[in-house]
């Protein structure tokens, strides 16, 4: 199956990139990867980040497939196909924005856009390794962007390399200036559950680097992660429950969607107290430390002949949800393959603080084996 969901040939003579299926460009129907939302009218207008890529020179290749409603881990999607892990095939592609990441990931583009809400950018770069930039929340403009409302979603892109990736997060956020200076930066390498092979493959990677490093414990991460699907239950419920009765909406995301509307404002309310104390917490480790490290993911990804039920998979994005909650910014980069399977470094910044998170991206990117 085809990474675009439609081919487009729109724009100047600058790198391809691609344009996950829930961000409008004017003239063409935004259906995220849903038979429900197939006749739906075509955008009237370009996303802002649409807008800015073009004004940069960028031409759009196509709108890329995706994990349905971007409700999902694996990227498997049986309406519109599955889109093939081109490193990687015999493991799942990695969703929501499992099209952009194998756009990139096997060349039909320079760059592409996903959207992350609870990893949805970071998780298929980890499985197809490539970068993959999560922002922080509310720097890059969601005007245009489905779902309309959200607390955690965040525009993000995908790349190759550094440079690449930086260039497009100049073209997005206007505000994003110049990279600043990481000497003297220190790592602090965050203390979670994950394969050994995979730990190990970490601090080998911030030994590389050459920056000092010590480790660091986040009392509440997984209180934070569990805290974050119950604000993603609650909100994509809001967005798109009443698309489960049309019949139209896949099994797996159906299941998801009807479970997530059991979701209660208590819920959310007791979410959002583990939100803030987490980002405290996340805050607090940041002034020792300007930038965290740890796994992108804490195993192999699901080979796609266990991954039939996408809806059982969600722990995927255990070392990744939790810095939606807490909205600060995160990039996925991809570390030599281990017994065949695709390993990914996370490294986190404070919120607003993503031009040294590309800084020190880059110096990583320079100093480790890369895949």
């Amino acid at each position: 199956m085809s990474v675009f969901v439609e081919p487009l040939d729109i724009g100047g003579n600058g790198p391809r990139v691609g344009i996950k299926d829930t961000i409008d460009v004017v003239g063409v129907r935004t259906r995220a990867g849903c038979r429900a939302l197939e006749s739906v009218a075509a955008a009237r207008a370009n996303a802002d980040v649409v807008e800015g890529l073009l004004a940069a020179g960028y031409h759009l290749a196509g709108k890329t497939n995706l994990h349905e409603l971007a409700f999902g881990t694996t990227g498997i999607n049986r309406w519109t196909g599955t889109p093939t892990n081109p490193q990687f095939p015999a493991y799942v592609p990695g969703g929501s924005s499992s099209g952009s990441a194998v756009a990139v990931a096997e060349g039909s583009v320079d760059v592409a856009l996903g959207t992350d809400t609870g990893g949805s950018i970071r998780i298929p770069a980890a499985c197809c390794g490539v970068f993959g930039l999560k922002p922080s929340f509310g720097r890059v403009s969601r005007k245009g962007v489905m779902p309309r409302d959200t607390s955690l979603d965040c525009v993000g892109p995908f790349a190759r390399d550094m440079d690449n990736l930086i260039a497009v997060m100049r073209a997005i956020d206007p505000s994003f200036g110049p990279l600043p200076d990481i000497a003297g930066v220190r790592i602090g390498l965050v203390e979670v559950n994950a394969t050994p092979t995979i730990l190990d493959a970490v601090s080998a990677a911030v030994a590389a680097s050459g920056l000092s490093a010590c480790k660091v414990q986040l009392p509440d991460f997984g209180a934070a992660y569990a805290a974050g699907l119950t604000v993603i239950n609650a909100e994509t419920w809001a967005a798109c429950g009443e698309l489960v009765g049309t019949g139209l909406v896949g099994e797996d995301v159906a299941r998801r969607l009807q479970a997530a509307s059991l979701t209660t404002p208590d819920d959310v309310a007791a979410a959002n107290l583990v939100r803030d104390r987490f980002a405290a917490q996340v805050d607090a480790a940041l002034r020792d430390f300007p930038i965290l490290a740890l796994p992108t993911m804490a195993d192999a990804p699901p080979r796609l002949e266990d991954a039939a039920d996408t809806s059982k998979l969600v722990a995927m994005t255990s070392l990744v949800r939790p810095f939606n909650l807490s909205g600060h910014p995160a990039i996925a980069i991809p570390l030599p393959a281990i017994d065949g399977y695709p390993v990914s470094l996370q490294l986190v910044a404070a919120r607003h603080d993503d031009e040294r998170l590309c800084a020190v991206a880059a110096h990583f990117a320079r100093h480790i084996n890369r895949p």
